[in-house]
C-alpha cells in the first residue's frame, strides 16, 4: 500500500486530509503537534506520532522511518501559543538562523526544504478533497449589494497591498473604512477587534499573501467562522475563488445560509 505522510497542524482540515487520503487507498502516517492537533486525528490514520512544534529531526525522522516519501502540511500553528509551545531542536535552531526573518511562509518553505533535501517530497492534499475550494460569485446567504461589493474589492485591494508583509490575510471593511486587518492576534480575535469598532454589518474578506505557497499555507473557512460573523453581526465574508478551502463545504453552507451571512467567492 502507498503510504501517504501527514504534517497535521491545527483545526478540521488535518482530519480532512487523513480521511480522504485513506479513501484514496492511502497508509496514513501522521505527525500531529501537542497542543495543536486535535485527538480525533489518531482515528483516522494508521501510525501516528506526537511531537512540540520546533521538534524538526524528530519529525522528519517518523516519516522516513515510516518509508514516506510523499507527505502534506495540513492545519496551522497557533501564533500566539508558540512562545510558549515552541521546542526548537538543533536542526530548526539552524533552519531559523538561515532566514532573515521568521514570516510564516519563510520558515514554511524552509521546514519543506529539509524534508525535500531528505527524500520527503511535500505535495497540495487540496486535490485529495472533492469540491474543497470555494467557487465564484455567491454561494451561500443573501445576495450582496452594491456597497458590499464595493467593501469587498477594497478589502481585497488591501489584502494584495500588505500581503507581502505577512499580515492581511483577513480584512474588515464597512461603508468605504477599514476596521481591522489582521495580524499576529489571528483571524478572529481581528474580527472581534472590528466589531467592537465599527459595529455590525462588517464585510469581511479572506485571502492568501502574495506568494503564498499554496502546498501548505491556504487561506481557509468553515462552520467556525460562520458562527463568529453571526455573533458579532458582520453581513459578508469573501473570499478568493479557486484558491480558499471550504471546510465541511455542505455544513459551512447551510449555515450561512441558516445565519443570512452572504458567502463569496471573488476573482
Amino acid at each position: 500500500m502507498r503510504k501517504f505522510g501527514l504534517i497535521a497542524g491545527n483545526g478540521v482540515f488535518p482530519l480532512e486530509v487523513a480521511a480522504a487520503a485513506r479513501q484514496r487507498g492511502f497508509e496514513v502516517i501522521a505527525v500531529a503537534h501537542r497542543g495543536e492537533t486535535q485527538p480525533a486525528l489518531s482515528d483516522l490514520v494508521d501510525r501516528i506520532t506526537w511531537v512540540r512544534p520546533g521538534e524538526l529531526q524528530r519529525l522528519i525522522d517518523a516519516l522516513k522511518e515510516a518509508g514516506v516519501f510523499e507527505a502534506a502540511m495540513a492545519g496551522g500553528l497557533t501564533r500566539v501559543r508558540l512562545p510558549a509551545s515552541l521546542a526548537p531542536d538543533a536542526r530548526a535552531l539552524a533552519l531559523m538562523a538561515r532566514l532573515p526573518r521568521l514570516a510564516d511562509d519563510a520558515v514554511l518553505r524552509a521546514v519543506a526544504e529539509e524534508l525535500e533535501y531528505e527524500g520527503i517530497r511535500i505535495i497540495d492534499p487540496v486535490p485529495m478533497l472533492d469540491g474543497a475550494l470555494a467557487g465564484h460569485g455567491l454561494q451561500a446567504g443573501p445576495q450582496p449589494s452594491a456597497s458590499q461589493l464595493r467593501d469587498l474589492d477594497l478589502a481585497f485591494e488591501i489584502i494584495r497591498a500588505l500581503g507581502g508583509f505577512d499580515v492581511g490575510q483577513a480584512v474588515a471593511v464597512r461603508d468605504g473604512t477599514v476596521a481591522a486587518i489582521e495580524a499576529i492576534e489571528g483571524t478572529d480575535a481581528a474580527l472581534r477587534r472590528a466589531a467592537a469598532l465599527a459595529g455590525p454589518g462588517l464585510v469581511v474578506a479572506k485571502a492568501a499573501k502574495a506568494g503564498q505557497d499554496m502546498r501548505f499555507d491556504r487561506p481557509a473557512v468553515g462552520p467556525a467562522t460562520v458562527e463568529l460573523l453571526a455573533e458579532l453581526g458582520a453581513a459578508m465574508l469573501g473570499v478568493e475563488a479557486d484558491h480558499t478551502l471550504v471546510l465541511e463545504r455542505s455544513r459551512t453552507l447551510a449555515l450561512a445560509t441558516e445565519r443570512g451571512i452572504t458567502l463569496f467567492g471573488h476573482g
